[in-house]
C-alpha cells in the first residue's frame, strides 16, 4: 500500500482498507478451498483407476497362471 506523504487518513479510511484486505483474503481462501476440493476429486477418480487397473492385472496374472499350469500338465504326460 502506497501512502501519500502528508495525507491525513481517517479512522474510516483505515477501517475500508483493512475490510478491503480482509475481503481480499477471503478471495483467495475461497479459490483455496475450490482448487482443494478439485484436487480431492481427481485423487479420488486416480484411486478409483488404480484399483480397476490392479484388479484387472491380478485377474490376467491369474488367467496366466492356470494356463501354465495347463501347459505343464500337458507336458508332463
Amino acid at each position: 500500500m502506497r501512502l501519500m506523504k502528508n495525507k491525513n487518513i481517517t479512522i474510516d479510511d483505515l477501517a475500508r482498507m483493512v475490510a478491503k484486505g480482509f475481503d481480499e483474503v477471503e478471495k483467495d481462501m475461497a479459490k483455496r478451498n475450490e482448487v482443494n476440493h478439485r484436487f480431492d476429486i481427481v485423487e479420488s477418480r486416480l484411486e478409483r483407476i488404480e484399483k480397476l487397473v490392479l484388479a484387472d492385472h491380478k485377474r490376467r496374472i491369474e488367467k496366466l497362471e492356470d494356463e501354465v499350469k495347463e501347459l505343464r500338465g500337458l507336458l508332463a504326460m
